[in-house]
């Protein structure tokens, strides 16, 4: 893969890992996200599969970057919600 052809999922992934890396410790929202996000891409690709497209990754890995993501903007609005009631209470 060349620079060139470095597309929009190849950043959200780069952006998914980096994420994960920051929150690393403990349950979070983001591993849970994660999570969710395989388990509805293989159910997605276990559809194409009985369908008769075989089983397609990409979907897998789509899911994984989606839930991610997800989870990283929950986990982020949590944090902003907890400050602004701290804030408040000042």
């Amino acid at each position: 893969m060349t620079l060139t052809n470095f597309g929009i999922w190849e950043i959200l992934t780069v952006i998914s890992v980096i994420c994960l890396i920051i929150f690393w410790r403990g349950k979070n929202a983001v591993w849970g996200g994660l999570t969710l996000g395989v388990f509805i891409g293989l159910v997605i690709a276990l559809i194409y599969l009985f369908k008769g497209d075989g089983f397609i990754w990409k979907i897998v890995g789509k899911g994984l970057v989606i839930g991610t993501l997800a989870g990283t903007v929950s986990e982020l609005m949590g944090s902003i919600g907890d400050r602004l009631k701290n804030k408040q209470r000042l």
